[in-house]
């Protein structure tokens, strides 16, 4: 399985989208800061993810919710946001 998972910043207005196959061990690496487009806003809370079948529809998925459309039923759906 892969996942497309959904993260928040614990200390920062700052929300996360990213795909991998080992949710458990990538969410631990955006906890500690060793992730680049993350580290300065650690810790994190797993909001949400999706398991699909394939890294192809996990990497297409991920690419949706980074869309206009996409981020924007990901804000009011998943992240909850209103604006």
């Amino acid at each position: 399985m892969y996942y497309v998972y959904f993260l928040k910043s614990v200390n920062h207005d700052f929300f996360y989208i990213g795909q991998t196959k080992d949710l458990k061990t990538r969410f631990e690496h955006h906890n500690l800061g060793q992730s680049q487009s993350t580290k300065h806003y650690a810790p994190f809370q797993l909001i949400s993810y999706i398991a699909v079948n394939t890294r192809q529809q996990a990497k297409d998925l991920e690419k949706y919710f980074k869309t206009g459309s996409g981020a924007a039923v990901a804000n009011k759906r998943i992240f909850c946001k209103n604006n």
